[in-house]
């Protein structure tokens, strides 16, 4: 599977951001066979899940860190998965991942980068104080 981000930039603190992963090259899969994580890395720290979908029932997690901030979506016609980023802090500054798996994701094991296969080149997100 492939992966492509789009939609970072430059925000100011307050202000909101909507990132894109629109994917392809399922093979003989569906997008629905599919969870779909965001990431995200800052400078000096360690990668972070921060949410995912399960394509199929369209589950959601959270990390604490967005929860009631960011929100995930998808659009199975589009083969996209969106991340509606409100309330932007400074500390939301990273570079932005998309990852897929095949594999389920429930509550416990979400956030685990070793779960997921494909990866996107990644988005640069800055919010501005």
């Amino acid at each position: 599977v492939q992966l492509v981000e789009s939609g970072g930039g430059l925000v100011q603190a307050g202000g909101s951001l909507r990132l894109s992963c629109a994917a392809s090259g399922f093979g003989f899969t569906f997008f629905d066979d599919y969870a779909i994580a965001w990431f995200r890395q800052a400078p000096g720290k360690e990668r972070e899940g921060i949410s995912c979908i399960n394509n199929s029932e369209r589950s959601t997690y959270y990390g604490d860190s967005v929860k009631g901030r960011f929100t995930i979506s998808n659009d199975a016609a589009k083969n996209t998965v969106y991340l509606q980023m409100h309330s932007l802090k400074p500390e939301d500054t990273a570079v932005y991942y998309c990852a897929a798996s095949i594999r389920y994701q429930s509550e416990n094991n979400w956030y685990l980068a070793s779960r997921f296969d494909s990866w996107g080149q990644g988005i640069q997100v800055t919010v501005s104080s």
